[in-house]
């Protein structure tokens, strides 16, 4: 039986007993910010059980993608290694919401195993909570297993309800005791069955857990009878598989038996029985299906940990001598096996292949050049030795190579990783770079003065001391009218880019010089640096000056920014609370906002999301900057908008409904963003969107611009501006009225070209053979032309050419009475390499193409003699 039967004969039997087949959730957990994964099936049913959420069914089944490789649940270490350990599984579940309870579960279990699956009765075992008489009397009186195949777990450690087979939710909450039903292997493998001393063995295998919720457990653990009694059970699909393909390791049922021989073929190995391709073809189904899922290769969190998962699958693929990208060919394969019960994964198959295959070529040079002086580390190291710290953190530092990565390869091989020497040589690097924080500058400038003292919240212009010049970066005393320079203040109302905003522009003046200020940034942490040039005068270190910086160019910036800050979260409400930001710009023309999502936004989306926007700039809401604690206000509910590396105190923002970090400069009041609008919408990256948008007059001069092309199209067709886009539809359809008919003449053409062509074909070992290059002909038409012919020969072999744009475009044709000899894509084949390119299709018909139009005629010369010798072979 093969997994996809017994996925949905599980999930049939249940829908027969009066269940709703729910399809699986996502990955990633849309109600408990606890987990980094979905890891049983349970999950998406959790506000169900604790009575938070209601549904129109009392019982349900689900066969759930489940993920288990990071945080807590964190398999990733022993996959491809044990016979059952996966980073992704499918769990099968029943469910009951104040339904049915022990009874039922226990009966469907049993006539599901036994009469469904049909597995003998005698090799089944059972464990029950060691004060749960209720399901002992089941097992034991109703559905018959002998009393020395039902085992009491008890508690562990003495303490009460401390049982492996006492399930609780948390420390608090629903919880109850549960029925595992596990399968014996025979005696050929070694191990005892559950709660003897050789339990850990592989002879009996959990197959099913059944938990029976029926208590609350308050804060003082006390334990309350539920009025609704539920139950949530889980079977691993790959488990029971392996049961009922008789096979003991997971990795020998029928979906990784094929998933495996995909990986063989991408690496090369020929030896089917490698723990390399057991770890690629676990870890192809937890790569794309996170990424279905949404989530992205990252430095952080989910994304983190996809991203761990991918390069260890690589790393694997590089064990067997695969240094090219290979990962991503394997998702076509997992289509294969998977997609029918996803249909997700076959909708996203491509997006999966390209968001792969950019990590593949960006941890390719990595790999090869860590794995390099890896290899050369360890080759001096004996099983049971350490690799010390300063070999990690160059490996980390200098190649990127990833520590966890090398951990894993450590522990192949039974070598120690010094994870504290590597903790030590990362904290004096830390701290060498902070020390050197303090006297140069990202620029390059040596500065040891005080900190700017920034006024540019509140005001616009400033009085002044210049305390440093720098020129080509050289520290200068004074500067001539002509020289650009970097002058630093003591005290200065210019913001310096910082955060996604820009730096501001402006002037520095004195009673007889003019400094122009065209971009503001800070040459150390606190230390403003003001770029731009000397346009008269002098400037001298130490003298007097007015800072003014350019009220238009910032007014327009602080629209944006502000703006930015309602958009962020507008773009959460409407698409959801997986949008997070990943770049941002913020200047005087537009705000440009990167952010994770893993499609396009509709144009219905995108009317949303200004509506909302500008509905907030018309409430017409005043801002308010705040100085907090950082504890105080993320508990307070503010949100990081930059990604900004944070001290105890920080800038808290509220503008309209919106609350952030930020130490930006922005509006005073909503309605000073004037208006708000999307003007473009992109991708730039696998999972990653891209918004452009635009406020105040600048919204004004689009619309403008917009109303202007909208009137030069109208006066182009002829027509009102209100009535162009009929008449534009209108233009259109004669359009393409004309291009049917100027098809139709050429079809008519191809005909009689295509009769004129029969009578040049050649007679070669009796069977007439036409290979020719039309000329002009159109490549669409060059099908029908060997569909006539073939007609018109009766019995014959055809291969038609024409060059478009220096590129051949090639059909050939076997009528039937000759396709046991000769197949048209045999014949395609060897014309097409001859002219640069490659083709195939039926033995009837074939289509191809080559770039080396040159080549061409030689190649249709060949074609009789190839088949002659097809004929006479």
């Amino acid at each position: 039986m093969k997994v996809s039967e017994i996925r949905e004969k599980f999930l049939k039997y249940f829908e027969s007993k009066g269940h709703t087949i729910v399809p699986s959730s996502s990955l990633v957990p849309g109600n408990d910010p606890t987990l980094l994964f979905t890891n049983s099936g349970m999950v998406q049913f959790k506000d169900v059980f604790t009575g938070q959420e209601t549904r129109n069914y009392t019982r349900a089944t689900t066969s759930q993608r489940s993920v288990r490789a990071g945080g807590k649940h964190n398999d990733l270490e022993n996959v491809g290694y044990t016979a059952r350990h996966h980073t992704f599984f499918e769990m099968l579940g029943n469910f009951s919401f104040g339904d049915y309870f022990k009874r039922d579960a226990i009966h469907y279990a049993w006539e599901l195993l036994t009469t469904v699956y049909k597995l003998p009765v005698d090799r089944l075992w059972v464990t029950v909570y060691h004060e749960d008489d209720e399901a002992y009397d089941i097992w034991a009186k109703e559905i018959g297993v002998p009393t020395e195949r039902i085992i009491r777990i008890g508690d562990n450690k003495g303490a009460r309800y401390a049982s492996d087979n006492f399930w609780q939710m948390a420390d608090t909450g629903p919880c109850g005791p549960c029925s595992e039903i596990f399968y014996d292997h025979g005696p050929e493998v070694w191990g005892g069955p559950p709660g003897s001393p050789e339990e850990d063995g592989d002879r009996y295998i959990e197959i099913w857990n059944l938990v029976f919720m029926q208590f609350e457990r308050d804060s003082d653990g006390v334990m309350h009878p539920l009025p609704k009694p539920c139950v949530d059970t889980g079977m691993g699909l790959e488990r029971i598989a392996a049961v009922l393909q008789h096979v003991h390791s997971n990795y020998e049922i029928d979906l990784f038996e094929s998933l495996i021989k995909a990986a063989a073929r991408e690496t090369g190995c020929s030896d089917l029985t490698n723990n390399s391709l057991k770890v690629i073809a676990d870890h192809i189904r937890a790569c794309a299906f996170l990424v279905v899922d949404g989530v992205i290769p990252s430095n952080e969190g989910r994304g983190y940990v996809l991203r761990r998962i991918i390069r260890r699958a690589l790393r694997h693929g590089y064990k067997l001598g695969q240094s090219k990208p290979f990962f991503h060919r394997l998702v076509n394969d997992l289509v294969q096996q998977m997609g029918a019960a996803y249909p997700e994964l076959a909708n996203n198959a491509d997006r999966v292949g390209r968001v792969l295959l950019q990590e593949e070529e960006r941890f390719g040079e990595t790999l090869e050049n860590g794995m390099r002086i890896l290899d050369e580390a360890l080759a001096n190291l004996k099983s049971g030795q350490t690799l010390d710290g300063q070999t990690l953190f160059m490996l980390y530092d200098t190649y990127g190579f990833p520590v966890d990565l090398t951990a894993d390869i450590c522990r192949e091989k039974s070598i120690e990783v010094d994870m504290v020497g590597f903790d030590e040589a990362m904290g004096k690097q830390r701290d060498q770079a902070r020390a050197a924080g303090r006297f140069k500058s990202v620029d390059g400038l040596h500065y040891e003065g005080d900190q700017t003292v920034f006024h540019g919240y509140d005001a616009l212009a400033w009085e002044a001391a210049v305390v440093a010049l720098y020129v080509d970066g050289t520290p200068v005393d004074e500067i001539a009218a002509g020289q650009s320079a970097v002058v630093v203040l003591d005290e200065t109302p210019f913001y310096a880019e910082s955060g996604g905003q820009v730096g501001d522009a402006g002037e520095i003046v004195t009673e007889a010089g003019q400094f122009v200020v065209s971009d503001t940034q800070k040459i150390q942490a606190g230390v403003f640096g003001h770029h731009g040039e000397l346009t008269r005068g002098s400037l001298k270190v130490g003298q007097s000056v007015k800072a003014k910086v350019d009220t238009l160019r910032r007014a327009r910036t602080v629209r944006n920014h502000s703006a930015t800050h309602l958009m962020h979260k507008a773009l959460r409400e409407v698409l959801g609370a997986h949008v997070q930001q990943r770049g941002s710009l913020v200047d005087p023309d537009k705000t440009r906002f990167d952010f994770a999502h893993d499609a396009p936004m509709t144009a219905e989306q995108i009317a949303e999301v200004e509506e909302i926007v500008n509905r907030e700039i018309l409430a017409n809401e005043p801002t308010d900057a705040r100085i907090m604690a950082f504890d105080d206000a993320v508990k307070s509910g503010a949100v990081a908008l930059f990604g900004e590396k944070y001290g105890d105190t920080v800038r808290v923002l509220d503008i309209g409904s919106s609350r952030e970090l930020c130490g930006g400069t922005h509006v005073t009041r909503t309605g000073d963003i004037g208006l708000f609008k999307i003007v473009s919408e992109s991708g730039v990256a696998a999972g990653v969107r891209r918004v452009e948008a635009i406020t105040g007059d600048n919204v004004l001069h689009w619309a403008q611009s917009l109303n202007a092309t909208a009137a030069h199209i109208a006066s182009m067709v002829k027509s009102t501006v209100s009535d162009a886009a009929n008449r534009v539809a209108q233009l259109q359809e004669q359009l393409k009225s004309a291009e049917r008919e100027l098809a139709q003449t050429k079809a008519k053409m191809s005909a009689g070209a295509g009769a004129a062509l029969a009578d040049q074909a050649q007679v070669v070992a009796g069977i007439r053979v036409l290979a020719h290059d039309v000329v002009g002909a159109d490549p669409k038409g060059l099908r029908a032309m060997v569909d006539q012919l073939k007609d018109k020969l009766q019995s014959g072999v055809v291969v038609l050419a024409t060059v478009t744009d220096d590129k051949v475009s090639l059909v050939a044709g076997v009528t039937k009475d000759l396709m046991d000899r000769v197949k048209a894509g045999d014949l395609l084949a060897h014309v097409a390499t001859q002219v640069g390119g490659k083709g195939g299709g039926r033995p009837d018909m074939a289509m191809g193409g080559g770039t080396e139009p040159a080549k061409l005629a030689t190649a249709l010369q060949s074609v009789p003699a190839w088949v002659q010798t097809k004929i006479q072979g």
